[in-house]
């Protein structure tokens, strides 16, 4: 009898044993599944909000709700954003003297950041360029050369100078509004014109437009947010590891440079290093023809390779 009992309670401690190592064994798959998903959260709106000194309504719920589903995207489009934080570090603080130069606000270094997330080669389906994304004609406009040897939309100073020239004309075209001024870039003067009057409102935030255009200045202002707070949206970046501007001389070319693998090598530096600096340069030839009267600014670095 006394055997039968003892391997009666041998027997309910191997089952209590193996049921206590199931529901560990699950316990811990459990937590590895839950380890599988990463943790969502909703990017928490900012209190207020400016753009080039015009405030943003965000007692608005539709603004409110733009502005939401644009912070939503861009702080879970991770690569792309933290790519845009890093190039931060070689363009931003450029960028932004020569808008402050010429009377633009700084802000507006954000509408190059939604246009072409600071991509000096950054080409649209409708063919438009470069950090401003200008289009062949429009670039023409506004004084930038295009030509077999050159394509200054891709060039992040000279394209600047010539948004400069859009916005300053935009601003005044729309009654000294920046905000305006910034949603003309993405819909054209003339479009949001007729677009204005047609709704008899003198407001960005009150007009309705086509998609584009309607997410465009909440875009613009997302990336903002999320820029001037990056750790805020989850973005953890050092200083230390942001790309960095080199440190260039500019060099005054008015002459045709029949060879510029050649001219890369007198000037202390290769081909290749000649087009990252200058990647406006756009001859299949290895040349550059300058019109008599004209001349061309070339980044050099002085780091030479």
């Amino acid at each position: 009898m006394h055997l039968i009992h003892f391997i009666l309670i041998f027997f309910l401690q191997v089952t209590v044993a193996n049921q206590t190592a199931n529901d560990l064994v699950k316990s811990k798959v459990k937590e590895v599944e839950t380890q599988q998903f990463q943790k969502i959260i909703v990017p928490e709106l900012p209190a207020s909000l400016s753009f080039a000194g015009e405030p943003v309504p965000l007692e608005d719920a539709d603004i409110r709700e733009r502005l939401e589903r644009e912070l939503i995207n861009n702080c879970y489009k991770h690569s792309a954003t933290l790519i845009i934080l890093k190039r931060e570090g070689k363009w931003k603080a450029r960028i932004q003297a020569i808008l402050k130069e010429q009377g633009i606000p700084e802000d507006f270094f954000y509408l190059a950041v939604a246009e072409s997330e600071l991509d000096e080669y950054a080409l649209s389906p409708a063919k438009a360029l470069g950090f401003w994304q200008f289009l062949k004609e429009t670039g023409k406009e506004f004084g930038l050369e295009i030509n077999n040897y050159v394509d200054q939309r891709k060039d992040p100073i000279a394209s600047t100078y010539a948004a400069c020239k859009y916005l300053k004309a935009a601003y005044e075209k729309y009654g000294r509004n920046w905000t305006l001024a910034a949603a003309s870039y993405n819909r054209g003067m003339n479009g949001l014109k007729k677009a204005l009057e047609a709704q008899k409102v003198d407001s960005y935030y009150d007009l309705y437009l086509n998609r584009e255009t309607y997410r465009y200045v909440l875009r613009i202002l997302a990336l903002k947010a999320i820029m001037e707070n990056p750790s805020k949206y989850g973005f953890h970046i050092e200083d230390e590891q942001r790309w960095k501007a080199v440190e260039t001389e500019r060099v005054w070319i008015d002459s045709t440079i029949n060879n510029l693998p050649e001219f890369a090598k007198q000037m202390g530096i290769n081909y290749k290093t000649l087009k990252i600096y200058n990647p406006w340069l756009d001859s299949e030839d290895y040349n550059l023809v300058v019109q008599k009267g004209k001349g061309y600014w070339f980044e050099i670095p002085k780091t030479k390779n």
